[in-house]
């Protein structure tokens, strides 16, 4: 049957029949399916007041749009969805534990640890770990996933439980719901001297929309005035009732500061897993589980934190991992020491991917590398076209010459690059949920793990974008071309300050800031161990001056080291110097003594500037 001349183009229409199409399809994929030329569609879509080409990724209410107007019913398939279909065309069930119930074992408790943000989350894992996170992230607020195991013993029994520290702040909400989601139990950190706070309640729905049990640490009891019961009452409106107020959560009083109370934690956590859950998994299918971090290291490649779920992942395995995939060349454990195998519930950083994945993509493990880089290909292009289709928003020929006019609507396009991949999904995540009304948008057009680089900058000229720097800092020629351009680069450490400065330029309430204007950059050729002085850096300047007593920034393959840095004393040869000019040699002391040859030192300083 054919369709009424839409401008002169006949179609045949459907009857109701159902056209699946993934999430981003073209005009071409859609004239694939019910047999037409693609320009037909093209020119339907026109006359429906759309701007479309056949090649171009089409966003949803486009593609349904299109199927009414052809008597079509048009299904787009989630990503889930499609990921399924794809595993089960390789023969593939993932999320199952396969054979009987005989061949399921006890594996340990995933716990994921959530509250406020200065409650001590991270100090209690680091009581646990006897390991100093906290002295490693910035301003003391976790910023990334990791995964930890640990040994505890209850009734005379060597156990193991899994916890996963997940980032303190509130812009971290998306990476706390997916702890949740991989979790088997919660642990409430909650300081008794502050009580219950809008943070605490947040971690709490999470893990109870989860649905997963719950037990209460209620830390800094050392502290004046501290008052557990007040916790405990307070916790009671949201029910959670104490153990010894006839309820069935288990409340612990622990000191994570003077290491009190973590044994009697450990315990009440596996005392409630044993009691509430039935945590068995079978260790001799092929592993699966979910990437909790990722980065990519300088020497080593990419690297993945991953969590084994079920199954066992050996070393030499050929693993897709979200769009990702290679051969297990090594694994570590979290003290860095290398393990030959993994088995449920055991977290560990595995190296050998071609790339790197993003928090929370499922890894599995196939039969051959074929099959993971057909896997990983696929779902590479079916995520670039739903990126595409997101990023090209829909023009319609009522408003083409409305939005075209200058100041009528504004668009703020940001680039985000950070250390790792969390970080840049929770950066993202929160920025788009910022509230400044329709006068003003707010568009992620790229986002991406490791230094700013040209094609970056490239893509910020091209699309008059602000590019933000997460713990990163450009490579090679794109910081000169950035300034060349006039491209924005801001750079920060702590993610709640690159929020408040995207609000702020969103709501056009920009304060007078100290802008950072660099004085010069000098890279390390040599390290001279000085006793009693430490690691003094042997530099050739390479650009501006080097200034005493400013501030420096160690930068290592693009990624800051560390901060807040001064260049403490500045040498010509055997002859203190006061400012060293670029192409001179100089020795440099920043009083921080992990340095390495080829490692960037910048000097800069803070100048007040109107912001506008």
């Amino acid at each position: 049957m054919q369709a009424p001349a839409i401008g002169g183009v006949q179609i045949p229409r459907g009857n109701g029949q159902v056209i699946r199409l993934s999430r981003g399809a073209s005009l071409s994929d859609f004239a694939d399916k019910i047999g037409v030329n693609p320009a037909s569609l093209v020119q339907v879509l026109f006359h429906l007041g759309e701007m479309v080409t056949a090649t171009q990724s089409v966003n949803d209410e486009t593609l349904q749009l299109l199927g009414a107007e052809l008597n079509y019913n048009v299904q787009v398939v989630s990503p889930e969805e499609e990921d399924r279909e794809l595993l089960e065309a390789f023969d593939i069930e993932f999320g199952e534990d396969e054979g009987d119930d005989a061949d399921l074992v006890p594996r340990p408790p995933v716990v994921t640890v959530m509250g406020h943000v200065d409650h001590g989350k991270t100090k209690l894992l680091d009581a646990i770990r006897h390991t100093n996170v906290v002295a490693h992230e910035a301003g003391g607020i976790t910023q990334h996933i990791g995964a930890y195991q640990v040994n505890t013993k209850v009734d005379g029994h060597e156990r193991k439980i899994t916890f996963i520290d997940t980032p303190g702040h509130e812009a971290f909400t998306a990476m706390r719901a997916r702890g949740a989601e991989t979790t088997d139990l919660v642990v409430l950190v909650v300081a008794a001297d502050d009580g219950v706070k809008p943070q605490t309640t947040e971690a709490l729905n999470h893990a109870q929309a989860a649905g997963v049990p719950i037990v209460v640490a209620v830390n800094k009891i050392d502290k004046e005035g501290a008052d557990p019961q007040r916790v405990r009452a307070q916790l009671t409106e949201y029910g959670l009732v104490a153990e010894e107020f006839g309820g069935q959560t288990l409340f612990v009083d622990v000191s994570a500061r003077e290491g009190t109370g973590i044994e009697q934690l450990l315990e009440a956590v596996i005392l409630t897993a044993d009691a509430e859950l039935d945590l068995r998994a079978n260790p001799a299918q092929q592993a699966q589980g979910v990437a909790i971090e990722a980065h990519l290291d300088k020497g080593r490649g990419p690297v993945a934190t991953v969590l084994v779920q079920r199954g066992t992942l050996r070393v030499g395995d050929s693993i897709v991992c979200g769009e990702a995939y290679g051969r297990v060349r090594a694994m570590l454990d979290e003290n860095g020491d290398q393990v030959a195998e993994a088995p449920p519930s055991r977290p560990v950083e595995v190296l050998g991917l071609t790339g790197v994945p993003d928090a929370g993509d499922s890894f599995i493990v196939v039969d051959d590398d074929r099959v993971a880089r057909q896997i990983a290909d696929r779902r590479e292009a079916r995520e670039r076209n739903a990126m595409f289709a997101q990023r090209r928003p829909r023009v319609t020929l009522e408003d083409l010459e409305s939005a075209l006019k200058s100041g009528e609507r504004q668009e703020l396009l940001l680039i985000i690059k950070g250390d790792v991949s969390g970080s840049v999904e929770a950066l993202e995540d929160a920025l788009l949920q910022l509230d400044v009304g329709e006068e003003v948008q707010l568009r992620v057009i790229g986002r991406g793990v490791g230094a700013i680089t040209q094609t970056d900058v490239d893509l910020a000229i091209a699309s008059d974008a602000v590019i933000i720097g997460f713990n990163v800092r450009p490579a090679g020629r794109a910081a000169e071309l950035a300034q060349r351009e006039g491209v924005d680069i801001r750079y920060y450490s702590v993610i709640y300050q690159a929020i408040e400065e995207v609000e702020a330029a969103l709501r056009g309430m920009l304060k007078p800031i100290f802008e950072e204007a660099q004085l010069g950059t000098a890279e390390i050729r040599e390290v001279f161990r000085v006793p009693r002085v430490g690691n003094i850096a042997g530099c050739i300047v390479r650009s501006g001056t080097i200034t005493r007593n400013s501030k420096a920034r160690l930068v290592r393959d693009g990624v800051v080291v560390s901060e807040n840095l001064t260049v403490e004393s500045l040498r010509r040869f055997k002859d203190d110097a006061t400012e060293v000019r670029e192409g001179f040699e100089c020795g440099i002391g920043i009083g921080y003594n992990d340095i390495n040859v080829g490692d960037v030192i910048e000097t800069y300083e803070l100048r007040e500037k109107p912001r506008t």
